[in-house]
């Protein structure tokens, strides 16, 4: 099976020997993604996740797919409270594809400005 690795150029890819996605036959496995661009973070949780949802659209956009072709996403939060504000941010990227969804609260993320982390897998179409 062909694999194909895709780097959204982040240091810690290096760092830590993992690529953003990996294209594996005609599936796209997104790594855990933060709201983190050029280094920096905002404070709030629903930016974060429209951050996240940028660069994974990004990720899957170069591996020949996007967010409509999703078919499983993880969203860890460090907040339960912060559920409702976060749900309709995954409703407005995930509205077509509306794939299989597991969201869990966790003590803490990498960073403790990390306030979602979210993954996703799709298929890559043709």
């Amino acid at each position: 099976m062909t694999r194909t690795l895709i780097s959204s150029g982040s240091p810690f890819e290096e760092i830590m020997g993992y690529s953003r996605a990996v294209v594996a036959g005609n599936m796209i496995y997104v790594a855990g993604t933060s709201g983190f661009a050029n280094g920096q973070i905002a404070d709030d949780v629903v930016e974060q996740a429209e951050t996240a949802f940028q660069t994974i659209a990004t990720a899957l956009a170069k591996a020949g797919s996007s967010l409509d072709d999703a078919v499983r996403v993880v969203v860890y939060l460090t907040n339960v409270a912060d559920f409702e504000r976060v749900a309709p941010v995954l409703g407005k990227h995930l509205k077509v594809s509306k794939p299989a969804n597991s969201t869990v609260v966790v003590s803490a993320l990498v960073d403790p400005r990390m306030k979602v982390e979210i993954e996703i897998t799709a298929i890559k179409q043709g």
